[in-house]
């Protein structure tokens, strides 16, 4: 990934003009010191490409935009960015991203997959992280393992929700009906363990922080995650790009994958200065927990290329099985498609 990360050719950012932006300031600065990430955050803007982002500022594991962003990552491959925070569903996200209100976006690949395969101009280009999804059961109510989870209810935030997707398919793949087996019923999102309490449900399934959080309550007990067994290795959430964007200024989102995927570093790396970055933009919960939930995350796992074309070929497989995605779907063709490989 060193490669992958450095620095970004044929930058519109030069010494003259960082000198330049900080003589206007009144600042004095040293060559020595223009490549602090710091530094960088703290300078004007100075030819740089201006951009937005839309990502979900409530979503712990988007981290690493904030990151890019306060910590000067951005800057240094040449761009300002702007984030759009959308705080409702992803797919809201996704056509804002398509329609041209942002130029990229955030997000999670089962939630994007389906309105991708009804073609929408958007390019998935990297892999952020994987895990952020977790079923959790009721000691109360006797679920406490996959197999005491038939016949009960399990509260969602939405019907079409990833934690649903997710959690749907990896029952399949143990034998279990989900739509048979289960009774899935959707709650307000921070009621879902009130749901719970009140014998409403007897299980939850939903993403962090949220979930870390719940599990605080004695009573309930985490049962799987979306980094359980075969998914140990599958990226959770993805970047996507405006397709006009990738075919008009491909450079441009070159650095701006690129960035995300330095940001990500960081996020693995210093997780709990990214935790208090992340706590500075609103997100639920104390710096302590943030940063144990990026500590449990997988912020190294960042696939590209054809490692992230399979990962998304085997998904859409798999929302075949709980018939989100169309069944005569090519899976490998639709990956084809929907992947843009901007870093080579």
């Amino acid at each position: 990934m060193t490669d992958l990360l450095g620095p970004e050719r044929g930058s519109s950012i030069s010494r003259r003009n960082v000198l330049r932006g900080a003589g206007a300031a009144g600042a004095a600065i040293t060559l020595g010191t223009v490549g602090s990430p710091m530094l960088w955050a703290q300078q004007p803007s100075v030819g740089l490409r201006k951009l937005k982002l839309a990502w979900n500022a409530t979503a712990i594991c988007t981290a690493a935009a904030p990151i890019a962003k306060e910590r000067g990552i951005f800057a240094k491959h040449g761009l300002e960015v702007e984030f759009v925070n959308f705080g409702g569903s992803t797919e809201t996200l996704l056509e804002a991203i398509a329609t041209g209100k942002a130029d990229a976006g955030i997000g999670m690949a089962l939630r994007w997959l389906k309105p991708l395969e009804q073609g929408f101009d958007v390019k998935l280009t990297a892999g952020v992280h994987g895990g952020c999804l977790r079923l959790v059961g009721s000691k109360t109510h006797g679920t406490t393992t996959l197999e005491s989870l038939k016949g009960k209810t399990i509260a969602i935030s939405d019907q079409a929700s990833p934690a649903k997707n997710f959690f749907g398919l990896y029952l399949a793949k143990r034998g279990y009906d989900p739509a048979k087996d289960f009774d899935w019923r959707q709650f307000p999102a921070d009621l879902l363990p009130l749901a719970v309490q009140k014998g409403e449900a007897q299980a939850l399934a939903d993403a962090d922080p949220r979930t870390y959080l719940f599990l605080k309550n004695p009573d309930l007990t985490e049962l799987a995650t979306n980094m359980s067994e075969e998914y140990a290795k599958r990226t959770c959430c993805i970047l996507a790009v405006r397709g006009s964007l990738i075919r008009d200024e491909k450079p441009i989102a070159s650095a701006l994958t690129k960035a995300v995927l330095e940001g990500g570093k960081w996020v693995a790396e210093k997780p709990e200065d990214a935790a208090a970055v992340f706590s500075a933009y609103g997100g639920k919960g104390s710096v302590e927990d943030l940063t144990n939930i990026l500590n449990i995350q997988d912020h190294h796992d960042q696939p590209i290329g054809a490692n992230l074309k399979e990962q998304i070929a085997a998904y859409v497989d798999e929302l075949k099985i709980v018939n989100v995605i169309r069944q005569r779907t090519d899976a490998k063709a639709l990956a084809n498609k929907v992947f843009e490989d901007v870093l080579t």
